[in-house]
């Protein structure tokens, strides 16, 4: 059975950028909910000893949304805990600019593309950095779509633009979400 991961971080830390009250929302609750689901959901069936990434591939291989769906959101998330600096926003390393520039031209350049793409991910869902192949790409999946099941690349950072991880802070300004998350949370 899966368990809630811990934070590398108090809730508080994330503060003026993302506030305590939402950290709390998203984690506790949200977060919380997806994986008492899937715990549900697989206790008992052929997923019950698989590891999540595995369960991802199989249940959306498979067809079955409601494990698919579950597990994926529990990955998404835990990635994406993993994706916020608790110090200020986190420079990539020289060999990941170097990959960077490569592939968007300027490490600013990278910062626009990636808040158009995460602006235009109709409703709910995510945005990443994937590498696949030696290159990056900036791709936005909906709702619990990942890298994963969708067989991107392997995920370097993502923000989720869900609704439920800025609403409280910015209301419907998704776009100073993501402003405040590569400015100040980004962690690579």
């Amino acid at each position: 059975m899966f368990e809630m991961k811990k934070l590398n971080f108090d809730t508080k830390a994330l503060e003026p950028y993302m506030s305590a009250q939402t950290f709390e929302f998203h984690y506790g609750k949200h977060y919380k909910t997806y994986l008492d689901k899937l715990n549900e959901l697989i206790l008992g069936s052929d997923y019950e000893h698989m590891e999540l990434e595995e369960i991802i591939k199989a249940s959306y291989a498979k067809g079955d949304k409601a494990v698919y769906n579950n597990a994926a959101q529990v990955w998404n998330h835990e990635f994406f805990w993993n994706s916020l600096s608790d110090r200020g926003a986190v420079e990539p390393s020289s060999e990941l600019l170097n990959k960077i520039v490569a592939s968007f031209g300027s490490y600013d350049n990278f910062k626009k593309e990636f808040k158009q793409k995460a602006l235009g991910q109709f409703g709910s869902g995510w945005c990443w950095v994937v590498e696949k192949d030696g290159k990056l790409s900036i791709v936005a999946t909906s709702n619990a779509d990942n890298p994963i099941s969708l067989d991107l690349g392997k995920a370097l950072v993502c923000i989720d633009v869900w609704e439920h991880a800025y609403y409280l802070d910015y209301q419907n300004r998704r776009a100073d979400f993501i402003d405040s998350w590569l400015a100040h949370l980004l962690k690579w």
